[in-house]
């Protein structure tokens, strides 16, 4: 429309005041404010005077071809199914006609004296298709042989210097039944072109047929004439004025960090492309055009919303750069032109701030009005004046285009007495990391997902067509919505990681204490060995005495349920009965590390206010001389040794742990019996001790780590052996540990890191010795597969890895998986499924569950959490909150926020930091997609990379589902729904 307006009246009218003049009253007052354009009239250029220059856009792509010759990068073919008695000579006179009006078809790209490039138009060429012929196959082979052909001529790359930049070519799969392709190199043609192709070649075979001549206008102007007076026009003010609003407009563009399936290469060439095709349904549409029309916008900028809403959730970004192709004929002596004159346009937008969808289509509209009033600086220009960081794995400035065809009616390709369907043609090359196509068509729009084969699986590009289309369900059912409460996941994955991979509830002793629970293995087998260091013994009996006599004292001098006992000491049987004996007494451990620094356990034992430090004589001098001290060594009370009566109950505090304060000030997490009886049950459950006569497990690591909880207490739970190992000289706890790990003695369970796990690994390779543990626990890194088959490998007996994941906030760990054999295809261990009473979720910054292979922040919930950070209201309040994910039951036709009446808190923690961060959110819920038409779309033009970039609220009242079967065994790893790439493990 601007390009008529130009023609008609002499005055450049902006876009935006299209947008901003709703009436044409309106519009003509703005023209009337426009001054006369003062743009030079585009004319044939003198031909007279050598070869004449390229656009810039044919210089970009002719820079390419030098860099990576005989590439099919940029080929754009076009497939045809023909229905009917095709007329190949006549085919071929049509494409001939084509030659010969339309110069840029019959242009050589060369390089002149100076090396600069040129073009040289020569005379019109006969064209002559090509024909292959299937017919002798078997019929069921026929389409399979012409599509393969297809795709093999599709890349066939053409030489630039040759001036044929035009290929045709017919596969005959049956009498009346044919294929054909178009071919083309980009450096003629755009998606404009397209349509233009379709309209003369339609003329031109009907006259080729009839014997007639063609009925189709002169064109005044040819291409060349286009290219000489765009580099005159760019220059001087005109070229300032557009630099400066790009550079202010693009300053410091973050990167679009894509979560991708595969490693990105270090360079970018050539990568083989792949394509989804979806729809969205016509009510959908309307109502997203509809909701653009209330802010005086159009569908392209509500469906560019929409895409660049799931980038976002999808990035982690709200910061996001979308590239989209512009027709480049803002003059109407170029509509008729086949040529490369598409233009690209970088659309940032700030996301931030949780907008409304209203809110931020203003945004995506102001971005665009700018961006078309700035449309005239080629893209390559721009990539050259702000100079981005070089990096050849990637385009510049931005790495996804967004594609919206709105061609001229009456341009589909047709042919006269024939029937013609676009076909899609395979084994082309993807330009960028992910293209979004989107057309109209019978109200509907129908849309492709073009993406990396090298980077990304079709199914994960399924799953992003399916967030598109269910976020654009969301959006035009409340466009008023802010950005946190509209819901790209379909019913089936919303209810998949909401409910089927969560919510399982199972029995566990829900009275019970965890010292409770140990004296229950003492009245069974007092006899039996509990703890071993070195040469000394210590019975079930001895340990429990012990403990005993050490509760009565702490009744006696007044400690009661949730008082804070801190505890420094070394590992050993003295440790062990000293927990068990506050735990008995009903209070609450805070361990200390004796290798701390001093500052730090001072702060910890002035943090947590406790009224007593029980340590040993050698360590009493490095705690606080201002808090009272019970040496074990020396002041071990004496008295009863039977049980005290039971005081704690599931509900009083076990312990508090503090984090590591790598985000601030370490923080007291204050556990209750009840999680960490919850998740030893789950372990009792899981990680057999049917060994006789041999250990339990190995308590190597310090006490102040929640890992340890689980060697500490699980093995003596178990009615097992806790072997401490007593370390010699320059060896630490976990190389005694190896020592006796290599001495194949079995073992039920073995907890460490996969940092611990390597050196174990690493140990029995170079002793060629074997382990005998039944299952081996690893947390608080990420397990790889390679490393689990190590551990496997040198195994003598069945050996499971448990891969644990948790917080401090939560009670040791809250998802686990199970394996017996590595994942030999996988480049991580997956965390599995949330442990009996424990749900987890992966959610993006909007507290909006995170679809599977999305990167996103853990969220908690469950009997296992903690009940409190020690003496931080404030931010406890923050962070543990009701769930907002409280078990959801969407139905289909749902499609309003839910919000949960669930009370059971959450926490949530990111794998940034050790802390955990929370905001409120409701959930949602909404249609679900509707099934996808394949379509085939008009090839798009597609401007590549800048040469610089290759060279350096209703409640939901749905019945609830019924929960899985109790204590339900997690998946195998390849089969859980949380992968530790996504979360790495706290």
């Amino acid at each position: 429309m601007t390009s008529r307006l130009r023609q008609r009246l002499g005055v450049d009218v902006p876009v935006r005041a299209l947008f901003t003049s709703p009436t044409v009253a309106t519009l003509a007052a703005a023209v009337r404010e426009l001054e006369t354009a003062d743009e030079a009239p585009l004319v044939p250029a003198d031909r007279d005077n050598g070869p004449l220059p390229l656009s810039f856009a044919q210089q970009r792509l002719w820079f390419l071809d030098q860099l990576t010759p005989g590439s099919a990068e940029y080929l754009v073919p076009f497939g045809l199914r023909v229905r009917g008695k095709l007329d190949v000579s006549a085919l071929g006179a049509a494409f001939t006609g084509l030659v010969t009006r339309h110069e840029v078809l019959r242009t050589r790209f060369v390089t002149d004296g100076s090396g600069r490039p040129a073009q040289v138009v020569d005379a019109p060429w006969v064209v002559t298709p090509v024909v292959h012929d299937v017919r002798a196959l078997p019929a069921a082979d026929r389409e399979q042989a012409a599509s393969d052909i297809m795709a093999t001529e599709a890349r066939r790359p053409f030489e630039l210097d040759g001036g044929r930049l035009l290929r045709v070519d017919v596969v005959r799969v049956a009498d009346d039944d044919q294929f054909v392709l178009l071919a083309l190199h980009h450096i003629v043609s755009d998606g404009w072109s397209s349509g233009i192709l379709a309209r003369e070649l339609r003329e031109l075979y009907a006259a080729a047929v009839a014997g007639r001549e063609a009925l189709l206008p002169e064109l005044p102007l040819q291409y060349a004439d286009f290219a000489v007076w765009q580099r005159e026009q760019l220059s001087g003010e005109f070229l300032e004025d557009q630099l400066a609003y790009w550079r202010e407009r693009l300053a410091g563009v973050a990167t679009l960090e894509l979560p991708t399936d595969h490693g990105r290469s270090a360079e970018r060439e050539g990568a083989e492309g792949d394509t989804v095709y979806f729809s969205v349904p016509s009510e959908v549409a309307e109502g997203l055009r509809t909701a653009a029309s209330g802010q005086g916008a159009s569908l392209f900028m509500a469906l560019l919303a929409v895409f660049q809403i799931v980038l976002a959730r999808y990035c982690r970004q709200d910061d996001i750069a979308v590239g989209t192709p512009i027709a480049g004929r803002n003059r109407a002596e170029t509509e008729d032109l086949i040529g490369f004159f598409v233009n690209t346009l970088v659309l940032r937008t700030d996301l931030s701030g949780d907008p409304a969808f209203t809110e931020l289509l203003a945004r995506v509209k102001d971005t665009a009005l700018g961006a078309y009033d700035h449309q005239d600086l080629p893209f390559e220009r721009l990539v050259d004046e702000l100079a981005p960081g070089r990096d050849l794995s990637r385009n510049p400035l931005f790495q996804t285009l967004f594609v919206f065809q709105n061609t001229p009616d009456g341009e589909a390709w047709s042919l006269p007495g024939l029937a013609v369907e676009q076909v899609g043609v395979g084994g082309q090359d993807a330009k960028f990391d992910l293209q979004l196509t989107a057309t109209e068509a019978d109200g509907e729009l129908l849309a492709a997902l073009e993406f990396r084969t090298d980077l990304f699986e079709r199914a994960t590009i399924e799953r992003l067509a399916g967030h598109l289309t269910t976020l654009a369900a969301s959006v035009a059912a409340t466009p008023g919505a802010r950005l946190s409460e509209l819901n790209m996941l379909t019913v089936g994955e919303r209810r998949e990681v909401l409910v089927d991979w969560n919510g399982v509830t199972g029995p566990y002793p829900d009275t019970a204490t965890i010292h409770r629970l140990i004296e229950e293995r003492v009245t069974a087998r007092p006899d039996a060995i509990a703890v071993t260091q070195g040469d000394h013994r210590w019975t079930y009996a001895d340990i429990n005495a012990r403990a005993n006599r050490l509760a009565h004292h702490l009744r006696d001098i007044g400690v009661r349920p949730d008082t804070l006992v801190a505890v420094c000491l070394e590992r050993s049987p003295e440790l062990i009965a000293t927990l068990l004996g506050i735990l008995k007494a009903g209070a609450a451990f805070v361990p200390l590390d004796p290798d701390y620094p001093v500052d730090r356990i001072a702060y910890m034992v002035e943090d947590t206010g406790t009224p007593l430090i029980v340590t040993s004589s050698d360590l009493a001098g490095r705690l606080p001389d201002t808090v009272d001290r019970l040496l074990v060594d020396t002041q071990w009370p004496a008295g009863p040794e039977d049980n005290p009566q039971p005081v704690a109950s599931p509900d009083d505090l076990a312990y508090v742990i503090y984090t590591s304060g790598s985000t601030g000030r370490p923080k007291g997490v204050a556990l209750e019996h009840r999680g960490v009886v919850n998740y030893l049950h789950w372990c009792d459950r899981n990680y057999p001790a049917l060994i006789p006569g041999g250990v339990g497990s190995i308590l190597y690591s310090s006490v102040t780590f929640d890992l340890t909880i689980t060697a500490l207490f699980l093995p003596l739970i178990q009615g097992r052996q806790l072997a401490i190992p007593v370390a010699g000289p320059d060896q630490t706890a976990f190389d005694a540990a190896i020592d006796l790990i290599c001495t194949n003695t079995p073992i039920s369970f073995l907890k460490a890191t996969p940092s611990h796990l390597e050196v174990l690994a690493a140990h029995l390779e170079a002793r060629g010795a074997r382990h005998h543990i039944t299952t081996i626990v690893a947390g608080g890194e990420n397990l790889t597969p390679q490393l689990v088959a190590r551990l496997l490998d040198a195994s003598s007996t069945q050996t499971t890895i448990s891969n644990e994941y948790g917080a401090t906030e939560g009670s040791v760990a809250n998802v686990m998986s199970l394996t017996t054999a590595p994942d030999p295809h996988g480049g991580t261990t997956t965390l599995g499924r949330a442990v009996t009473n424990t749900t987890a979720y992966v959610v993006d910054h909007h507290n909006q569950p995170a679809p599977v292979g999305v990167p996103g922040h853990a969220l908690l919930g469950g009997i296992c959490l903690a009940r409190h950070y020690h003496r931080r209201p404030e931010l406890t309040a923050q962070r543990f909150t009701p769930n907002p994910l409280a078990p959801p039951r969407p139905t289909p036709a749902s499609t309003t926020p839910a919000t949960s009446s669930s009370g059971v808190p959450t926490a949530r923690w990111s794998s940034s930091a050790a802390s955990t961060t929370r905001s409120s959110c409701a959930a949602t819920a909404s249609n679900s997609a509707r099934s996808r038409t394949p379509w085939p779309p008009t090839p798009t033009s597609t401007p590549p990379p800048s040469p610089s970039a290759r060279t350096p609220p209703a409640t939901n009242s749905s019945p609830p589902t019924p929960s899985p079967p109790p204590d339900t065994h997690p998946p195998p790893a390849n089969s859980a729904p949380i992968s530790s790439s996504s979360c790495p493990t706290t």
